[in-house]
């Protein structure tokens, strides 16, 4: 069988293509960023593809010869009308393509709760997307399918995961709204033993099938859950108002900050329930509990770390880049130029050359600040800080060495200033 697997970046692809890849099929990893595909399972091959600009035409050569197409396709959030172009235009061209193309069998991932009762943008661009499909052969006797709608995914490299983790590593854990907004997570792994299942599945199959985990749970169970897995002692809960949630889901669909967004909080804060019978004839079992799912990866230090900086890495770029911003406004006239200038005589600038050094060095601050204010290369942005903290303090040393002993440690603090900026880097250069 030859199996095109779209979005196969994502969390979920990245499980499957590592399910799939010992296998007798020929699996295509297909996606935006092909070489980043071929990195991740270099013995596989790829196919450059954008749901958010390819049509139905686009589509139909990349799809002969291939028998069963898996459109992981999502997005978290909205951002330049992404549902509309991703979620549902680009996947019903995708989904005409395979009609025409001759493709056996189509598996779509949607959410749960898109259906009538589905309130946000997610859920509306999901659904028409999952109705186009379903409309197209609704016995499946051409082009077998099946809507997957997963309840929250709980596993190694998901967003919502790292989500709760960060709930769960800090030192008093943090609870969602009132605690008891309720889901019924799922783990990766049943997710992706469901899809094997289907993948092979003899019969014809046309229906949508909801994935859920066996019980329902409160968003404070899973961080509970999850704070078990770390091996992290009990410790009561520490409320996050609905206020701040809000604050945090708007400034992430601005910023693009992490996995809050608008959407992903209403639907928790909506819940998140469904019915697993249908799954289990599927599956031939029930999915498994949260905690028997996750002590079958047993956490590691490295998750614990992970999960304790998560929410660290947005509050230390801010902070560095304050510094940098205030540095870059205070000598640009609010510390007296004429002791700016006295700081520069021993280097041999004084008149035009000590102006031009530093407003120059002033605007670079203030440039480098904003830069990482706006997330834009913060990795490059913090190389190119090194470098210049390391030629300050190279120029201090030489023709200014006594301020190495001002009591407020002027300089000394440079080397806290740099031990953060490389945390920073790392951290940026992982979420990037």
């Amino acid at each position: 069988m030859r199996i095109l697997i779209i979005g196969a970046g994502g969390f979920v692809g990245r499980h499957l293509l590592a399910r799939l890849m010992d296998g007798n099929d020929t699996v295509i990893a297909a996606g935006r960023n092909p070489d980043r595909l071929r990195r991740l399972f270099p013995d596989m091959p790829t196919m450059e593809c954008d749901l958010g600009r390819d049509t139905a035409t686009d589509w139909r050569p990349r799809l002969a010869g291939i028998d069963t197409v898996i459109n992981l396709a999502g997005l978290i959030r909205d951002g330049a009308g992404g549902f509309d172009a991703v979620h549902e235009q680009g996947a019903k061209a995708l989904f005409d393509a395979c009609l025409a193309a001759g493709v056996r069998r189509v598996i779509q991932f949607s959410a749960l709760g898109a259906d009538e009762t589905g309130s946000s943008r997610y859920h509306h661009s999901k659904k028409a997307a999952d109705d186009h499909l379903a409309a197209l052969d609704p016995t499946g006797h051409r082009m077998d399918w099946a809507i997957l709608r997963p309840s929250l995914i709980i596993g190694h490299g998901g967003a919502s995961t790292e989500l709760f983790l960060a709930l769960a590593a800090a030192p008093l854990p943090l609870r969602l709204g009132s605690g008891t907004w309720r889901v019924q997570p799922i783990h990766v792994d049943d997710v992706i033993d469901v899809i094997v299942r289907l993948l092979h599945r003899s019969e014809p199959f046309a229906r949508r099938l909801d994935l859920t985990g066996p019980v329902p749970m409160t968003t404070d169970g899973i961080t509970l859950a999850l704070r078990n897995w770390l091996s992290l002692r009990p410790a009561p809960f520490l409320p996050l108002p609905r206020a701040l949630l809000m604050l945090g889901a708007v400034l992430g669909d601005r910023f693009g900050l992490g996995p809050a967004s608008r959407d992903s909080l209403a639907m928790l804060a909506a819940g998140n329930v469904g019915d697993d019978g249908p799954m289990r004839d599927i599956l031939g079992r029930p999915a498994r509990a949260l905690s028997a799912a996750l002590a079958r990866h047993p956490a590691v230090a490295a998750d614990r770390w992970r999960a304790r900086l998560l929410l660290l890495a947005t509050p230390l770029r801010l902070l560095l880049a304050a510094i940098w911003i205030w540095t870059g406004v205070v000598s640009l006239g609010l510390y007296p130029v004429a002791d700016s200038y006295a700081l520069l005589a021993p280097l041999g600038l004084t008149g035009m050359s000590a102006g031009m050094a530093l407003y120059t060095g002033a605007a670079l601050d203030l440039a480098l600040g904003l830069a990482l204010l706006c997330r834009w290369r913060p990795v490059a942005v913090g190389t190119i800080q090194l470098a210049l903290m390391a030629g300050y303090t190279i120029l201090i040393s030489l023709y200014l060495p006594d301020l190495w002993l001002h009591p407020f440690g002027a300089i000394t603090k440079n080397l806290a200033v740099v031990g953060a900026t490389l945390a920073m880097m790392a951290m940026e250069a992982e979420n990037g």
